[in-house]
């Protein structure tokens, strides 16, 4: 089928999806030593004339063989019969030679112009069907087109294609040294690729990699690729249940789902053996993290984050900004929400709301960062060791980690557009290094 103006409609071609066999190509060698064009090739191998083209010029082997002059059968230049030029090279004597017999013309010549053959440069392409005997033509480098070798060209090629990643050793090296060592930190695949683009991989292409065991990487190494325990479930913990007036889910999501500025607060608890706990917040917006070590898990400790969290960013509209509207579950250090809303003077700085029993996904922003910092604190990490600056570290690191949901860029870099350098300065949060980033308990070895 042809379309207007006679060219093929490559998509309308019946088995134009297929590959060329041995066959066809040794109808496209007759073919051209017959003088036919592509398109005549093409109509009768229900193929494109485009196809044809990219065959023959792909496939086609080199015949190198020059007839030229007697005395210089290097000589491919197109002024090599008439010209009479000496001494190109420049040399300190005079050479009477002519340089066209001389192997070193076409190099120091500035008026050398390689003799070209129009069959070459357009279609097509190769020296099949040419009306010129082989041996009267001065061309140096022919081409020729054999269907036995374009065949076997092609074989071989098929055959590599699915012999699996086509890599060399040193490409696999270079991979790994960038790799590993930040897999070690406890960075995600993600949070590689997104900070070395010049690897020129994608990260389902990388978790491929260390799937088929090409990386010295293993998936034991990777902090999410686990399977997760069903969640326990827990009781209310706060038994006053009169503070939840006005405080719900629902009430939250009448009030504060449409406002900008709002926090997720939660707590982390040590193991066995220590009293101290972490109160964290999470604000979805800008994906920034935020965590303060707790001597004891009681209200009184929440409180005196909340007022010293104040007296850093040092009015009431600052502290405002982050904390318009805070969403915690039922523990019981959240068991005084009028404690938090009001500061020492009673002037309302905040709103308290809850999420409804057995519901952390209402907050999951703040779950998921938790798998995060549990990297660097694993369960069963007694926190009696620890102390603010420690705390301090890991916050600058998750912060620093780029994430998938913001394009690659980091909460850090989020957060500075969005509050600017000065806030972030008073709540003592600082730039880490893409390659410095670690996620794993050695952070606080060092």
């Amino acid at each position: 089928m042809a379309s207007k103006g006679g060219l093929f409609m490559s998509k309308l071609i019946p088995g134009n999806h297929k590959h060329l066999t041995l066959n066809d190509r040794q109808f496209i060698e007759r073919s051209l030593n017959e003088g036919r064009s592509f398109r005549e090739i093409s109509r009768y191998l229900c193929k494109d004339p485009s196809t044809i083209s990219r065959e023959v010029r792909k496939h086609r082997t080199v015949n190198s063989w020059n007839r030229s002059s007697f005395n210089n059968p290097y000589n491919f230049c197109v002024h090599r019969y008439r010209c009479k030029k000496t001494n190109a090279c420049s040399k300190l004597i005079i050479c009477d030679t002519l340089c066209r017999s001389c192997h070193k013309c076409n190099s120091v010549c500035p008026r050398f112009e390689r003799e070209c053959c129009p069959r070459i440069e357009k279609a097509p392409f190769v020296c099949n069907g040419c009306d010129k005997p082989r041996n009267r033509c001065p061309i140096h480098t022919k081409y020729d087109y054999n269907a036995a070798s374009a065949h076997r060209h092609y074989t071989e090629c098929l055959s590599s294609s699915r012999e699996g990643v086509n890599l060399t050793d040193g490409q696999w090296r270079s991979i790994d040294r960038v790799v590993r060592p930040l897999i070690e930190q406890g960075q995600s695949p993600y949070m590689v690729i997104a900070n070395h683009p010049e690897l020129g991989i994608s990260v389902k292409t990388l978790y491929n990699y260390i799937e088929q065991g090409q990386l010295l990487v293993r998936n034991v190494d990777l902090k999410r690729k686990v399977k997760f325990k069903p969640r326990k479930c827990h009781k209310t913990q706060i038994t006053d249940r009169g503070v939840f007036q006005g405080r719900t889910y629902q009430d939250f999501k009448d009030i504060c789902a449409d406002e900008s500025h709002y926090a997720q607060m939660d707590t982390v608890v040590s193991a066995k053996g220590s009293d101290k706990c972490i109160l964290t917040f999470y604000f979805p917006e800008t994906h920034l993290f935020l965590a303060y070590l707790l001597d004891r898990r009681t209200p009184g400790a929440v409180r005196a984050v909340f007022d010293r969290l104040q007296k850093a960013l040092g009015n009431a509209m600052e502290f405002n900004i982050f904390f318009e509207c805070v969403l915690t579950d039922r523990g019981t250090e959240f068991g005084r929400p009028d404690d938090l809303e009001n500061d020492r003077a009673g002037n309302r700085r905040t709103s308290i709301y809850y999420c409804d029993p057995m519901r952390s996904n209402q907050k999951a922003g703040i779950e998921n960062v938790h798998t995060m910092l549990r990297m660097i604190l694993p369960k069963g990490t007694v926190f009696e060791w620890l102390t603010q600056w420690d705390v301090r570290r890991c916050v600058d690191h998750i912060n620093n980690a780029p994430r998938q949901c913001l394009n690659g860029r980091t909460p850090y870099e989020v957060a500075v557009k969005t509050y600017g350098p000065e806030l972030l300065k008073k709540l003592q949060l600082r730039f880490v290094a893409p390659d410095e980033v670690t996620l794993s308990p050695k952070l606080l070895r060092n």
